[in-house]
């Protein structure tokens, strides 16, 4: 079977997992078997990115929380329990067929079936043939309302904002506003802990907003900087490649080790462990800083070296403690459950 690309755009998308969400029912984590050419069940894990108004884009792998090279990329719709979508097909001059009055024709694969029980029962035909069967699941972190050990240090607790100021002294009071599910919500400008630390392990937990029309850095964007200077990015990149600039990334020095960013709007967690660098009495670096992060309990970086700031650090003076910093990058995000065990 070969598709046209019309000069409109398509509705594109395919299924989700976090069934019980009211804003978007089907985005998120499905799971299930695909059958291909009459060859043998296999399972896959699938993606689905919301795109907005019953759309997606719909990405499909062997399975989850590995990398891996993706077995199929669609986009289309899940409307009315009908799911419609083709294979996400980039534009190649080779993949032409012939021009046609109001668009090209390519070679491509159509998928349709029906949501029913909870199940999505469907088939592919076209380019390829074969027969799927799906159900969301819902994959929360282990780690998701964990209680902090004696002695830690709380940094909020769904009550206040007194550990906390604004990064800009000048700013005024702090903008931040405490929201449902003890969380607070970014606002206003970066915030950072008023107690300084050196090493130390944390936990927080944040969820990303639903904006399905937004893409890249403006779809959820947010960060978690160490002592104020060594960014965890937080971004919804649910479902992409996940580089040094997605979620869990550390920008421009390390990619995660694989994407374990949730859907938006579902609690995910960061542990991390954190070595501050080294320096002599003469005050010469002798060892990088040091992080592990964990996140959904997955290690997404391992004792990795720091060998330097990230981009929006508080400074580069890399010999003194400093606070947990949060960042306000106009977007919504949410955090919750935040505290820090002192390791020095």
């Amino acid at each position: 079977m070969k598709i046209k690309l019309a000069a409109a755009a398509w509705s594109i998308g395919w299924l989700a997992s976090a069934a019980s969400n009211p804003v978007d029912p089907h985005m998120g984590d499905w799971q299930g078997t695909l059958q291909m050419a009459g060859g043998p069940e296999q399972p896959v894990a699938v993606r689905w990115i919301p795109l907005g108004e019953g759309s997606y884009e719909i990405k499909i792998w062997r399975e989850f929380d590995r990398r891996a090279p993706l077995l199929h990329h669609l986009r289309g719709s899940l409307r009315e329990a009908e799911l419609k979508a083709a294979d996400a097909i980039p534009f190649e001059a080779e993949r032409v067929v012939r021009a046609v009055e109001d668009g090209l024709v390519v070679p491509a694969s159509l998928w349709t079936g029906r949501l029913q029980d909870g199940e999505l029962r469907g088939q592919l035909a076209g380019r390829q043939q074969g027969r799927f069967t799906l159900a969301p699941v819902q994959r929360l972190s282990p780690t998701l309302g964990l209680k902090p050990p004696a002695g830690a240090v709380i940094l909020f607790d769904g009550h206040g904002f007194d550990a906390w100021r604004p990064r800009d002294a000048s700013a005024g009071n702090l903008k931040w506003k405490r929201v449902e599910e003890g969380a607070m919500e970014a606002g206003g400008g970066d915030i950072i802990t008023r107690e300084k630390f050196r090493d130390h392990r944390l936990h927080l937990e944040f969820r990303t907003p639903y904006m399905p029309h937004a893409f890249g850095q403006a779809r959820g964007n947010s960060g978690v900087y160490l002592q104020g200077r060594y960014e965890v990015q937080v971004l919804d990149s649910y479902g992409l490649e996940g580089e040094d600039n997605d979620c869990g990334g550390i920008y421009q020095i390390s990619r995660p080790a694989v994407n374990m960013c949730a859907p938006p709007l579902q609690w995910q967690t960061y542990d991390i462990t954190f070595r501050a660098a080294r320096f002599d009495a003469q005050g010469r670096k002798t060892a990088a800083a040091r992080i592990t992060v964990v996140q959904n309990g997955v290690t997404i970086h391992d004792n990795l070296e720091l060998p330097k700031v990230t981009g929006g650090a508080i400074d580069d003076q890399e010999s003194r403690p400093e606070g947990l910093l949060l960042q306000d990058h106009g977007n919504p995000v949410r955090f919750r459950n935040i505290w820090i065990e002192k390791l020095d």
